[in-house]
């Protein structure tokens, strides 16, 4: 009978850690999805420097990030108790392009955040003249799978004339290839890691591009593009951030780089944390997991954090996924960070205005 007993135990427990061990396997096995959750408030002045000169003075102006990572099943667990942790689906960070694609988009993305960043601290420092942009051609963002040019061209490439022709917006360039048949020859002049090379293909039926001017709709190459603008400034900017990626630092960056070009100390000791993109024209956009940057600038001692504000909207709200910034910052605010100030930003202006005199704009 007690030998029995024993044996029953033993089977119990065996049956037992296969269990553990089964669960364990399961939670680790990776999903199609990433997991996000709050990074780092890194102090931009380390990142950045002036004529060789970093700035030395008191407080902090913070790029605020947020880690991205492959999602485990254990992770989803996790976010299911965890404000801090958000699952992702791949398609909706990404969309249908590969990792390595994604990597070379938010790296562009961060090149001209840095840019944009340049033009606009360089004007409002009294310093136009000091800063040049040149327009190089189009950046390829993206390439269809029906573009007689997809494996010809890769994501990164700048393609700089079409049929010997520059233009000086990647409008002129839309404009040349619109009216042409589909099926149309046409050569590439491209520049791909500092080389020039030449390529040619078909143009293709663009699909949804019906409008007056084009009641057929237009022919293009099958690519996605922004423009590929390369600046140049005096007193020189470096801006080295490492592995961080994206738009989102273009406010911070712009105002950093303001603050060492004008001499204006308007951080005033303060320790600030913020996000957004930046136009060159200073217009602040709106950016991907503020909850999570509010929780790291908190952790990293900041006391007031700009926003990026758009007024709610029926649109907007539907394609942001039913919150502005402004409106998810203040929820994460509630539950993380009761004593940060949250400061709404539409630009530049309004970031430098609440600096140097306090003024915060209305958003009712």
């Amino acid at each position: 009978m007690k030998k029995k007993t024993f044996v029953t135990i033993i089977s119990s427990f065996t049956i037992f850690m296969l269990m553990i061990i089964g669960v364990s396997f399961y939670l680790l096995l990776p999903m199609n999805a990433y997991v996000e959750t709050p990074g780092q408030a890194d102090n931009i002045k380390q990142f950045m420097t002036v004529a060789g000169k970093r700035d030395r003075t008191k407080g902090s102006l913070r790029l605020v990030s947020v880690y991205l990572s492959q999602a485990n099943h254990l992770d989803w667990l996790i976010s299911k108790f965890n404000g801090a942790y958000s699952i992702e689906a791949k398609t909706e960070v990404q969309g249908n392009v590969s990792n390595s694609v994604y990597e070379a988009i938010s790296k562009y993305q961060m090149k001209e955040a840095i840019l944009s960043a340049e033009e606009v601290a360089f004007k409002a420092a009294g310093m136009a003249d000091k800063v040049k942009s040149e327009y190089r051609g189009i950046y390829v963002a993206s390439i269809t799978k029906k573009s007689h040019f997809a494996k010809k061209i890769k994501v990164g490439d700048t393609i700089t004339k079409v049929d010997g022709k520059h233009f000086n917006n990647s409008a002129g360039y839309q404009k040349y290839l619109a009216a042409m048949p589909v099926g149309e020859k046409v050569t590439l002049t491209v520049l791909r890691n500092n080389k020039t090379l030449e390529v040619s293909g078909k143009t293709i039926h663009l699909a949804n591009t019906k409008d007056k001017e084009y009641p057929k709709g237009r022919s293009g190459i099958g690519i996605g593009l922004v423009d590929d603008v390369e600046v140049t400034t005096d007193p020189k900017v470096k801006v080295n951030v490492g592995q961080i990626s994206g738009p989102s630092g273009g406010l911070m960056f712009t105002l950093q780089l303001y603050s060492q070009l004008s001499g204006d100390n308007i951080k005033k000791g303060r320790n600030i944390s913020g996000t957004g993109t930046i136009d060159d024209q200073g217009k602040v956009g709106e950016i991907g997991g503020i909850d999570k940057k509010i929780i790291a600038a908190k952790e990293a001692g900041s006391t007031v954090f700009f926003v990026p504000y758009v007024k709610a909207t029926k649109a907007n709200l539907k394609l942001d996924g039913g919150q502005t910034n402004w409106q998810a910052a203040l929820k994460a605010q509630k539950e993380y960070a009761p004593k940060m100030k949250l400061v709404p930003i539409r630009n530049f202006q309004d970031a430098l205005n609440y600096l140097k005199y306090g003024k915060v704009i209305k958003t009712k």
